[in-house]
């Protein structure tokens, strides 16, 4: 019995089981400098540690124990970064600061082999794959180079399968083997036309995706997935309109397929709802916030999630909506009350004084609202900024004269969670009834709203 206490001590001790591992990298070139450790979630990252090289680009990462397995970036600065995967085993690498990417060599660690091998072998198929579909397309089909072009397409495709099969074969439970069955695009007949291509695509493209292996939710693969899954209904023929038809198709098929698991289908919820707001694609955000939901939302009100709020106010902010009502203190500290203005036409633009599109954009606005003859357009500007001395000095120096108004609180004020801003300059252009009329993007797009609807 002692004995075998002792060796249980030695174990746990030792971390044979839960042990802390050691990461080791060489980064030539890069000199003496702070580099980060950030762990992945979709496109999202996070720091969980950093150090600073010694002269010749060395970092030395002790890895706690726990670590929670999954993609982490090593990175120094914007474009400076490489992904490793971190799996319980030492990892050691180099690489050079300039090109980190293409120059990667996997000294230690067989996950990282692996991940390797998958991204070199994709970029040779996805490269030949990419010169021969033309071919496959558009060569006279009678002629026997259009044979071979298809043989070759078929093949490259063949021996990219093979490969995984046979690595997944020899180690079936790597989470770099796993990433990669989920970016895997299904097999596709070179004798297919492009259209019938495509349509098989979109059919089939989440039929091999194992969406319980929710471990990999800590990485980009869920991510990349749906980006180049969005891409085969991209069509630069189409305006907005009907590219967000074609995108609702898409919305539809997603996450039907991921709504077998509700911690993945919520991540690509999330995922896609962000993506498309970013770019104000209104039609497939409120289709969205209409037919989907966060499926662990609560029913309770208070209790709702970010996420489902989020998709509760889309609703809300279409264009042909009533604009919620908020009230803002001014400078003066008076609050302002957006449903009080009186004006033909009100735009209510949340912006920041450090915000480079914002205050480009700013004194632009501030011509064209200075040149009405009569006042038919009031602006409501809302600044996310937390300094009141960095807000006021801009408003005095640019001479803003229209309703300048904040909480001080950045993002996280009322008005800006009641109208679901996650980034500057976000506008609503309001008529005299209070309705959404439109909800531009750029200043461009915010020019041509104020000609049409006020001119």
């Amino acid at each position: 019995m002692i004995r075998k206490v002792l060796l249980l001590a030695f174990l746990f001790s030792s971390g044979f089981s839960f042990a802390q591992n050691i990461l080791d990298g060489n980064i030539h070139n890069l000199g003496k400098s702070k580099v980060f450790l950030l762990s992945i979630y979709g496109e999202r990252t996070k720091v969980t540690d950093s150090t600073i090289t010694d002269s010749l680009g060395r970092i030395h990462f002790t890895l706690p124990a726990g670590t929670a397995i999954g993609l982490y970036r090593i990175g120094w600065s914007k474009t400076g970064f490489i992904n490793l995967i971190l799996n319980r085993e030492n990892v050691k690498f180099e690489t050079w600061a300039n090109s980190p990417d293409d120059s990667l060599k996997i000294l230690s660690s067989q996950e990282n082999q692996i991940l390797r091998s998958f991204t070199s072998r994709g970029r040779t198929s996805q490269s030949k794959l990419e010169l021969l579909m033309p071919l496959v397309d558009f060569y006279p089909v009678r002629d026997e180079f259009y044979r071979k072009a298809v043989g070759e397409f078929e093949t490259t495709q063949k021996v990219q399968l093979a490969c995984l099969d046979s690595i997944s074969n020899r180690y079936s439970g790597s989470y770099a083997v796993r990433m990669e069955k989920v970016l895997q695009t299904p097999y596709i007949s070179g004798s297919l036309t492009t259209n019938t291509r495509m349509e098989f695509l979109k059919q089939h493209y989440w039929d091999k995706v194992d969406f319980s292996d929710t471990a990999l939710l800590r990485s980009n693969v869920f991510a990349d997935k749906i980006i180049s899954y969005l891409a085969i209904y991209q069509n630069n023929r189409y305006n907005q309109k009907q590219l967000e038809a074609e995108f609702i198709k898409a919305v539809t098929v997603a996450l039907g397929a991921a709504s077998v698991n509700p911690d993945v289908y919520k991540f690509m919820l999330d995922y896609i709802v962000g993506g498309f707001d970013k770019y104000h694609f209104d039609d497939v955000i409120t289709y969205i916030a209409d037919n989907f939901q966060d499926p662990f939302s609560c029913e309770d009100a208070a209790r709702k999630s970010v996420l489902q709020k989020k998709l509760d106010n889309f609703k809300k902010l279409a264009v042909g909506k009533i604009a919620p009502g908020i009230e803002v203190p001014d400078l003066k500290g008076n609050k302002v009350s957006l449903l009080s203005l009186k004006t033909d036409y009100t735009l209510l633009v949340f912006w920041s004084s450090q915000c480079p599109h914002c205050t480009e954009m700013m004194p632009k606005l501030k011509v064209w609202y200075e040149k009405q003859k009569t006042k038919r357009l009031e602006v409501m500007a809302v600044s996310l900024d937390t300094s009141r001395n960095e807000w006021s000095s801009f408003v005095k120096k640019e001479k803003l004269n229209w309703i300048n108004v904040s909480e001080l609180k950045g993002y996280f004020g009322k008005a800006e969670d009641e109208y679901n801003v996650y980034a500057t300059p976000t506008m609503y252009l309001i008529d005299r009834g209070k309705m959404i009329i439109a909800k531009p993007i750029t200043w461009r797009e915010l020019e041509l709203a104020l000609n049409q609807n006020i001119n």
